[in-house]
């Protein structure tokens, strides 16, 4: 293997004498199933539940035709489910808002314009800011897909200028029933979220401790892999529980119970072996005990991590009680940057945003071209496959494309239903939207079989069309949509992502280059030495994070200058050992709690 191929082993072509390589696309991991999500139920559960309420309404009503718009607001029951409740309620009626806003524009231009070509230009440019807005501010699955669905269907729904404002306050209306949805589950398990977000932490620190390293000490190709896994489970369950509030002496105590379970999971990075196989049985053994509800298990912990979870007491001089762990001070790391400067010129978001701006368009025009009436389901597949580099974007054109077939395949099995009657067609939406969950977390081509004929029955509420005609329109425009989306994707080329590596290097450089300075001057009681290693271990951790994600973002790109791997391998290398060291100096050898 030559010096710029990957560890992984697949295949890369370089150009003699030159700095840029080829990569190949892959298809068996494209459609190969994965274990579904552990909390897939909620919001599969919670949409359904939001769903159902006005659909039954509007067909009592026999006004079946609105539910497009009663659509746009229940399907924001799909976001959030991973946030403790506070930061959920937030989040959600941003995005409540954000949905209610694209849906305004859309049907504002319908109401003005009848040109199809316009529209499918507004249309592209509304899901391109949909998906840098949804990664810039990493709202997490679905990401951009449902906004963009509702919004670019609104736009080519026939429509008057004044029932604009009845039509965004039905999806207003059902965006807080959605919110009322997914809040409620706080009335019974209040800390659900953020033992959820522990327990996997747990979970991915005791598979790291179940690794076995190579002949003569060798790391197999596992344990970077689990190591990563176990740093960034960790790395995320402390972004949720900063999240927490604590404002009462009841919620701060619930809250340290749970840092001190994570502060445990932590010390799975600088693991002895000889002691990894009993830990990794209590971490598993803690998580299940968090899943189920039970009270938190008694945790011990070494002085130093007392030290640092131990709130000292002020002018008053109380004795020492348990409090929040605070964030790491972003000094002198930069701070980490918000969601405008995510969007700022030079961010490496905007290349996708013009991918998904120019191939929505020349992807509806196509549409347009050969004569099919639905061009906005063109414009949502080119949205749809745009992912994070051309590798996933490729995978993802393939998984909508085999989703999409036999889902036609489902939705042409479904027709005798269909025809019994418009509450039996409710039901099978329902069914086909609790499926759609179910399956897509294993894989997104899975999870489309039950998304196309949901999609249908929602145009078929509003208008009947002969099904040979819907499902021939569908089927044209998945392809002509993902064909011509995937070509925009490798004409437009990310260069930028590069540019990430360099600067997360820089990050994991100057941490890296903090913490040994940490680690040369030795150990000191107190809990001043305390917070500074953990606050050095947590720069560390997240810098780890971040350069992984960043590199595996640019090895994506088919067209892209060769990354700089020795410096990738050494930069990972000197920080995992440093980290190890600082997680070392915190967490000495326990009795088994």
């Amino acid at each position: 293997m030559g010096k710029h191929a990957r560890p992984s082993g697949k295949s890369a072509r370089t150009a003699p004498g030159s700095a840029v390589r080829v990569r190949p696309l892959p298809i068996r991991s494209a459609v190969r199933l994965r274990r579904p999500v552990d909390i897939w139920h909620k919001p599969a559960l919670s949409a359904v539940a939001a769903l159902a309420v006005p659909d039954f309404a509007l067909f009592a009503l026999g006004r079946l035709d609105l539910i497009l718009y009663t659509s746009a607001g229940t399907m924001c029951a799909l976001y959030a489910h991973g946030l403790p409740y506070a930061a959920r309620a937030r989040t959600l009626l941003w995005v409540v808002l954000g949905m209610v806003a694209g849906l305004g524009v859309a049907l504002t231009a319908a109401s003005l314009t009848t040109s199809t070509a316009l529209l499918v230009v507004l249309a592209s440019l509304v899901a391109a800011v949909h998906k840098m807005v949804c990664d810039a501010t990493r709202i997490g699955p679905p990401g951009n897909l449902i906004l963009t669905f509702i919004a670019a269907s609104a736009f080519f729904v026939p429509q008057h200028l004044g029932q604009v404002p009845l039509h965004l306050a039905l999806a207003l209306g059902a965006g807080g029933l959605a919110w009322l949805v997914c809040m409620a589950p706080a009335l019974i398990r209040p800390r659900g979220p953020e033992r959820i977000a522990t327990a996997r932490a747990l979970e991915a620190a005791a598979g790291l401790l179940r690794t076995e390293p190579g002949p003569g000490g060798a790391e197999r190709a596992g344990v970077a892999q689990a190591r990563h896994a176990a740093a960034a489970a960790v790395n995320a369950a402390w972004h949720t529980l900063f999240l927490v509030p604590a404002r009462t002496p009841a919620k701060a105590a619930a809250r340290a119970g749970l840092e001190r379970l994570l502060v445990r999971a932590e010390s799975a990075l600088g693991h002895e072996p000889r002691s990894a196989a009993a830990e990794a049985e209590r971490l598993t053994g803690w998580a299940r005990e968090l899943r189920s509800g039970r009270p938190l298990p008694e945790v011990a912990l070494s002085a130093a991590e007392t030290e640092e979870l131990v709130g000292v007491a002020d002018e008053a001089r109380e004795p020492r009680r348990p409090a929040p762990r605070r964030p790491a001070p972003r000094r002198p790391a930069p701070r980490r940057p918000g969601v405008l400067a995510r969007l700022a010129p030079g961010s490496p978001l905007l290349p996708i945003g013009a991918r998904v701006a120019a191939g929505g368009v020349l992807a509806g025009w196509a549409s347009m071209a050969v004569g099919v009436g639905h061009p906005y389901w063109a414009v949502v597949t080119a949205a749809s496959i745009y992912q994070a580099n051309t590798t996933l974007s490729w995978q993802r054109a393939l998984q909508r494309t085999l989703g999409n077939l036999l889902g036609l395949l489902l939705y042409t099995a479904l027709l005798p239903l269909l025809h019994t009657g418009q509450l039996v067609m409710i039901v099978l939406a329902l069914v086909c939207q609790l499926g759609a969950e179910a399956c897509i977390t294993r894989n997104y081509w899975l999870g489309s079989v039950w998304v196309t004929p949901m999609a249908l029955l929602l145009t078929e509420f509003g208008s009947r069309l002969p099904a040979r005609t819907l499902i021939a329109d569908r089927w044209i425009d998945t392809v002509v949509g993902a064909a011509v989306g995937l070509a925009c994707c490798v004409l437009v080329t990310n260069r930028r992502a590069a540019d990430r590596i360099e600067v997360a290097l820089e990050r994991v450089t100057a941490a890296e280059s903090a913490a040994s300075r940490l680690l040369a001057t030795g150990p000191a009681p107190g809990a001043d030495d305390a917070r500074e290693t953990g606050w050095a271990r947590d720069r560390l951790a997240g810098g780890l994070v971040e350069l992984r994600e960043a590199v595996e973002v640019a090895a994506g790109e088919w067209w892209q200058r060769a990354l700089p791997e020795e410096r990738i391998a050494h930069a990972e290398q000197q920080g995992h050992r440093a980290l190890a060291g600082l997680v070392g100096r915190l967490s000495a050898p326990v009795p088994a709690a």
